[in-house]
């Protein structure tokens, strides 16, 4: 498995490859030790974050965000282009192909699972069922523990 992660120090974003005999995970930029939760493993299938142990996962395509935001930008464009031209078949075209793009990769791209509470991507693993996709309740629960988390510090200070 690869695990994709933010430091909790330097907040620099690294990826480890995370296999049986590893115990803990080392940041190449500053430095830090941080344990694996092994336990977090059931028979090769993430059960619950191996960085943090959070056991919110949620699965979702290993798509780049950024590269979708192109390619709809991108076809938004040319049928922008082609409806000003006044040629609608050929605008419609172009959003058709777009829309074909769109569901070939999201028929080919694989599914990683994401940790609600710190982010880290499990990448390559086994993954079944168990995991549904994104809830946007429970983001928001994690989001508002995160902040009353930072603002407890901030008092503390």
């Amino acid at each position: 498995m690869q695990l994709v992660y933010q430091c909790s120090h330097c907040q620099m974003t690294n990826r480890a490859a995370v296999d049986a005999g590893t115990e803990a995970l080392d940041c190449p930029h500053c430095g830090t030790v941080r344990a694996l939760h092994r336990a977090a493993v059931v028979e090769g299938v993430p059960r619950a974050c191996v960085l943090c142990g959070c056991n919110d996962l949620w699965r979702q395509k290993d798509f780049p965000p950024q590269l979708g935001l192109t390619i709809v930008g991108l076809g938004a464009i040319l049928s922008s282009i082609a409806w000003s031209m006044y040629w609608p078949k050929t605008a419609i075209a172009v959003l058709m192909a777009f829309a074909l793009v769109d569901l070939v990769l999201y028929a080919v791209m694989s599914d990683v699972l994401v940790c609600y509470r710190c982010g880290s991507r499990h990448r390559k693993a086994k993954l079944d069922d168990a995991h549904p996709r994104f809830n946007l309740e429970i983001s928001e629960r994690y989001r508002q523990e995160a902040l009353r988390l930072e603002k407890a510090q901030r008092n503390a200070s």
